[in-house]
């Protein structure tokens, strides 16, 4: 269980382009894959962040599960991870490896919109 971040509740969560030199840095691979970004709500940002530390520090791979707009199951690696506090509760920030041919990103997230999530 701890080779994956599952969202159990909420819609599917919004990828956003990336567009920091750093993280862009992080698609080095030889599959058509982009680097993404989406916000999750959760009560317990910082525990999610160590388990994606633990996982790497073993150089072992974590994944974020999760249902897509057609409500089946999809994956994609997570490649970096951080916790942030917020006025509305915490806030997990995941960069993601997603395929381009599954990738439905979104220019922009409307922050009024947004529905919170229950990660476990």
């Amino acid at each position: 269980m701890d080779d994956k971040i599952t969202i159990i509740e909420g819609p599917t969560p919004v990828f956003e382009p990336v567009q920091d030199g750093w993280a862009l840095g992080l698609n080095e691979t030889n599959s058509f894959s982009i680097t993404a970004l989406t916000r999750l709500r959760t009560f317990n940002g910082p525990a999610l962040v160590e388990r994606c530390y633990k996982r790497w520090k073993q150089q072992q791979p974590i994944i974020l599960h999760y249902k897509d707009e057609l409500g089946l199951e999809a994956t994609a690696p997570i490649l970096a991870a951080r916790s942030v506090e917020t006025d509305d509760g915490q806030v997990l920030l995941l960069w993601l490896h997603i395929e381009r041919d599954e990738a439905d990103m979104e220019d922009e997230i409307d922050e009024d919109d947004e529905e919170g999530f229950d990660l476990f």
